[in-house]
């Protein structure tokens, strides 16, 4: 499967500017979850903004 980098920064939410993974999706999931995080695309913008993409901030976005 090839990476559709350019369709994936039309909807990528990622705030932070230096982000070398932004638009490459699997690369994204993987260097976050091993940081024990979910990515950007998990949550709303103005919570996106606080970098804060722990597990717990997830839960606490979407009130489960």
């Amino acid at each position: 499967m090839e990476c559709q980098k350019e369709q994936n920064l039309e909807i990528c939410n990622c705030s932070y500017p230096g982000c070398s993974r932004k638009g490459i999706c699997c690369q994204c999931l993987k260097y976050h979850l091993s940081s024990q995080q979910l990515p950007a695309c998990c949550f709303p913008d103005e919570i996106e903004k606080t970098y804060d993409r722990s597990f717990k901030q997830f839960a606490k976005a979407w009130n489960l």
